[in-house]
């Protein structure tokens, strides 16, 4: 029989591509992941590595194995949580959390957590969405809070089930100093706040600035959210922020809305063998009450 920690082994290389890297995940050295999958080896009988310059690849029975571990994992994880249903005590959730997220759905979801399950440990680490929703999947988290901007697609990744929470409007950020009538492309000669370059907000607002005539001229580049809006507020920058950004508080800049009000989908993104877990189904509805206690449609 197959060692089902050695399994995830395998099929932590196969989605992280590095031996070094599945140990960081796991917080294993690396030679000792190298002894346990030449353990696995072993007992398949087969190769399962091979060199790939100063790394390792996976065979074609590698490959093979690797495929069928991500099923084994997933039917444990799910027996797990039947049994879980079956018990009073909640196994902990490890929830990752777009930035936006943590601001605008945490606080008020942990306090909805505190009354419905208050022995529910609950642990959070902030992630942008791409991050979050691959770690997932390679089990390093049980729930991601991601978004989907319009027009941008994410990656459908195999074995994870998506939950909308909302759509979240996107507007323009400007000073309060200037004028409630100014439109994007009145903006083409003032400093601009965006995210990082290869994320999908920014690529979106690029589009925005572009679709209005001009190329925006990017002096910030941060990523934190809370950064721009005060470098807008003090009115050295413009930009577009998301709503949930403000958590249902009056926001320090003026907002204006874009042409067509676009809004981005926010949501909920688990492993469908650990959906049916008490413990991620309490912090989804938690999510959920936190996200619609704005109103947002």
């Amino acid at each position: 029989m197959f060692d089902l920690r050695r399994l995830r082994l395998l099929h932590e290389l196969s989605v992280r591509g590095t031996l070094s890297a599945v140990a960081e995940a796991l917080a294993y050295s690396p030679s000792t992941i190298s002894q346990q999958l030449a353990q696995l080896e072993r007992d398949a009988g087969v190769p399962l590595l091979e060199p790939d310059g100063r790394r390792v690849r996976l065979t074609a029975q590698g490959a093979a194995l690797a495929a069928h571990a991500a099923r084994m994992l997933a039917a444990d994880e799910a027996a797990r949580a039947e049994l879980e249903r079956m018990q009073p005590s909640l196994a902990p959730v490890r929830l990752a959390v777009m930035q936006s997220a943590a601001h605008g759905l945490l606080p008020r979801a942990l306090d909805a957590l505190a009354v419905a399950e208050p022995g529910l440990r609950v642990e959070v680490a902030e992630l942008a969405p791409e991050e979050g929703l691959f770690e997932v999947a390679a089990r390093g988290f049980d729930l991601v809070v991601a978004e989907q901007y319009p027009g941008h697609t994410r990656e459908h990744r195999d074995g994870l089930e998506r939950s909308l929470l909302g759509r979240d409007a996107i507007r323009l950020a400007v000073g309060e100093a200037t004028s409630p009538d100014v439109r994007l492309e009145d903006l083409r000669d003032r400093a601009w706040v965006m995210e990082p370059v290869g994320t999908a907000a920014r690529q979106w607002a690029t589009q925005q600035c572009r679709a209005a005539g001009f190329e925006p001229d990017v002096r910030f580049e941060l990523a934190d959210l809370t950064a721009h809006v005060r470098l807008v507020a003090s009115g050295h920058a413009v930009g577009m922020i998301p709503d949930l950004v403000f958590a249902g508080e009056e926001p320090p800049v003026r907002l204006i809305d874009l042409p067509a009000r676009p809004r981005r989908d926010v949501f909920t993104a688990v492993r469908r063998g650990t959906a049916d877990r008490p413990g991620v189904r309490a912090v989804r509805q938690a999510l959920q009450i936190a996200y619609d206690r704005d109103g947002r449609p």
